[in-house]
Formats: C-alpha cells, structure tokens, sequence
C-alpha cells in the first residue's frame, strides 16, 4: 500500500501529498512502541492513554506518516486528519490486508451470556463436519487450527485482519463484545450471521443504562450482509424487542424460544439424564447433550440453528453437539476423592449466576456451597442480587476476592462485610482469601455435596494467594490432592 493510497482510501487529501506517490507503507500500529522504519501511525484516545501524546516517539520509530484526530501541523511526517481514528484504523486495515474476510463466512455472536460456549459449539460442529474455521473469542483466537493468544474478547479490525491474512479457514466464528461494537473495533467487517444469545444486568458502569447497553448490541445486526441473517432468542426480553425490530426493517431472522411462534422451539428438556427436544418446522430432532443445564440447551439450540444455515446436516450436527464436552472454565468439573463435587464456572453476572447455582442444585445430592465475589471497579449495582440469588439456592456461600483491580484489599474486604451483613444470611460468610475459601469448602464438603466457584473460570488470578496456584480449577486440584 502506498502513501497517497491512504488519502484516497479515507476519502481526503493530506496537503502536499502526491509529493510521496513512492512511500510504501510497510507496517500499521496504533501503539507507537510497535512501530518501525516506514510504518503508519493510528494515534487513537483511549479510556487510559491518548495516542496523539505518542505521535513524535512514534516518528522518532519510524513512521512515515500519521493518523489523527487533532489538528496538527507541525509534523515532519505526512498527518491525515479524521473525525474517528478507531474506523479509519479499521478502513486502513481493511486496504492494506487486501480485504480477507471477503471470501469467508463470517459469524458475529453478541449478548451478555452465552457467547463462548455458543461460539465454541458452532465451531466444534462446523469443523466436525467439513467446514475450517477461524475463531476470536474471550478465552483464545485460532488460525488455520493454531492458537493465538488474546488480550479482549473481540480485537480491532487490524489484528483481526492481520491473523485473517494468512487464514486459509471457510469460515470466521467471533464472539462480539458491546465494547468492541461501541468503540468501533469492527468497524467495517460485514457479517453473513449474527445472533443475539440473550441481554441481563451486566457493564452498566460502562453503558449506563440497560437501554445503552441493548443499543450497543444492536449495532451488530446493522452490520449484516444485504443477504445476511439473524438468529435471535426471542424468549429473552430483549431478544424480543430485537426481533421485532428486524422484522420492521425487512431483515430475514430465526427465532429461537420456548413458544409455538418461534421458527425453532426448544419442546422439552430433562436435566437427569440430559436430553433436549428441539422443533424445526416439521422436524422434531432429539438431542443427548454432554452440557448441563437448560440455559446450555440455548446455547445448542442456536449453534445448530447456525449450522444448518451453512449446510450441516442434520444427522452430522446432532452427533458433533453428543461429542461437545463443553470448555475449559465453563462448568468444568472435578470429583474430589471423599465423593464430593467442585464445579468452576465464569458465570459472573445475576442471570448466568442464577443459571448456574440452578444447575448445581439440580445436580447435587447434598449440600451445595458457592464460593464467589466481586471485580474492584466494575458494576456494584448487581452485587445485591447476586448474592440474594447465592443465598437463597445455595446451602452455603464464602464471599471472597475476585480480581481487585484498582480498589484496596482492605476496602474490598469491608464491602464483602458490608454486603454480606446487609443483603446476606446466617449461610453466608467472608473468606478474603480465594484458597483459602476454596480449602474452606473442600474441608466441610461431604459425599454428595457440590462446591460451586464462580466469577473467574480458568482465569489466572491477579492477586497472590495463600496457596501457590493460578487459577480455580488448579486450587481445587491442589488443595484435594493436600486433603487429609
């Protein structure tokens, strides 16, 4: 790509342009550290750091031309000013990678719940049956069937193009999170399906309002194909607003839900042993899965809603959802010796909580212990309900540390005592120390009896704990191995 290139692609002219035909850009970044001899600078302003206050380092580096927002004459290099950095990064991207999802089937799946594991199901019965696919997700992004690490659920357009660059996959399966869909990281990519998994209590320190957050979703399906298709739970209330949205502006959809109306029904559901009955149309197709509760049943409803869209069969899909074991952090379970069960889960909104307590309560023969807490600087106002809804199903609760983020230990500390002694009862009580709760629970569980521990998943803990391990599921394994 070429220097005047750039000008045209954002549709303006930098002054005295042409007089550079034969600059090629030989690199983008938006972080001025990454930029070398002959890169494009993106200076974006973040929630944390502006990347205009980088623009001379980012010079001094290398870059032979920079992108901006502010008015800025008195650069060595050639400035093109814009309105919004984030979607000429995008546009930019797009040119310079020669448009590689262009040739693929690209999958968008946004909602508060339910987004990885519907995501993993797609792709695990895409790629059981024929169908290479690409992944973006919160846990991992996968190219060509490697693994490649990832910082945000879904990244922005030029890392997603620059791994797609030398994707050979047929398919592109992304999880789409309502930031990257607010701060325009996708700005640009055009989907062939996008689904709405649900929308509860969750980023509103973010967005405000459930309103705003609703909103933030809805940009997704403003980004379809001409041809494209969504596919959305209209048993959720949200889901139904967004449905009737669609159906307003002429864009094709399925519905998925528990009522006659809905173009797939969820028709019955037994948890022991697991068995889903789904209705598509005149078909009635029973399912065995390996997942566990009836908000998985969901999730497997609109991997297999997707799937037959892109031409899966319907025998071929039932076998692959019977083979998904699920995935790591997502209700990964671990039988202890003395005959009890600890059970790790993400869940770490009320909705996904309530789900996932409901689950465990379903399957434990004995008492049920819940070890969970809360993020420093996220949303306080779903700490109540959540804990009303740990009290209230569970036979026992630990309140502990999740990630601090910024807030004290101390502090943390006093809210979980506050919490607990407000909005809690006589089964609850404060363990700060997330080992330390979890050996807690491992000491009083007897046969039978379920230790549930939610928030973080596989997640690595960002504080140090007592007992030398990353994450719950390694804590769990530990502390059996030491328990006398």
């Amino acid at each position: 790509m070429e220097l005047h290139e750039v000008g045209y692609t954002l549709n303006i002219q930098a002054e005295n342009i042409m007089q550079y035909p034969k600059t090629i850009i030989k690199g983008i970044s938006y972080n001025s550290q990454d930029v070398e001899e002959g890169y494009l600078f993106v200076a974006i302003k973040g929630y944390q750091q502006d990347g205009h206050h980088y623009i001379q380092h980012a010079i001094e580096n290398g870059a032979c031309a920079v992108i901006g927002e502010e008015m800025r004459a008195d650069l060595s290099v050639p400035y093109f000013q814009v309105e919004n950095s984030r979607k000429a990064l995008g546009l930019i991207s797009d040119h310079y990678y020669n448009f590689p999802t262009d040739d693929k089937i690209l999958i968008g799946i946004t909602g508060t719940n339910g987004k990885t594991t519907t995501s993993y199901l797609i792709r695990h019965i895409l790629e059981d049956n024929g169908f290479s696919c690409a992944f973006f997700g919160s846990t991992k992004n996968i190219i060509n069937g490697e693994v490649c690490p990832t910082i945000n659920t879904t990244p922005n357009l030029l890392e997603i193009n620059r791994l797609l660059a030398g994707s050979k996959d047929d398919v592109v399966v992304m999880e789409v999170s309502s930031h990257a869909l607010t701060q325009h990281r996708i700005e640009g990519v055009s989907f062939d399906y996008a689904l709405f998994t649900n929308l509860s209590h969750d980023h509103l320190d973010y967005h405000g309002s459930m309103e705003d957050y609703f909103q933030a979703k809805r940009k997704l399906f403003e980004m379809l194909k001409k041809e494209g298709k969504a596919i959305v739970n209209t048993e959720d209330y949200w889901g139904e607003i967004l449905a009737s949205q669609l159906v307003g502006q002429g864009i094709p959809m399925i519905s998925i839900g528990e009522n006659g109306r809905s173009d797939m029904k969820l028709e019955s559901y037994t948890s022991n042993p697991r068995s889903l009955l789904l209705k598509n149309g005149n078909e009635t197709i029973s399912i065995k899965p390996l997942l566990y509760g009836f908000h998985n049943m969901y999730n497997i409803a609109m991997a297999y809603g997707t799937a037959k869209q892109i031409g899966v069969d319907t025998k071929g899909a039932i076998q692959s959802i019977e083979r998904f074991e699920g995935i790591e952090g997502r209700f990964t379970i671990i039988e202890l010796n003395q005959g009890a069960t600890v059970v790790v889960d993400y869940a770490h909104t009320p909705d996904a909580l309530f789900h996932c307590v409901k689950t465990a309560r379903e399957q434990c023969s004995g008492n049920l212990i819940h070890i969970f807490g809360f993020r420093g600087d996220r949303d306080p106002a779903k700490r109540r309900e959540m804990i009303s809804i740990s009290s209230e199903i569970s036979d026992q609760y630990i309140l502990t540390f999740d990630d601090l983020n910024s807030v004290s230990p101390v502090d943390m500390k006093n809210t979980l005592i506050e919490l607990q002694e407000k909005y809690g009862n006589e089964n609850g009580k404060v363990i700060t120390d997330r080992t330390l709760a979890i050996e807690g629970a491992i000491n009083m569980a007897k046969t039978g009896d379920w230790i549930l521990i939610t928030g973080k998943g596989n997640e690595k803990y960002q504080q140090r704990c007592h007992y030398p391990v990353q994450n719950d599921e390694e804590a769990a394994l530990y502390l059996a191995k030491e328990e006398k």
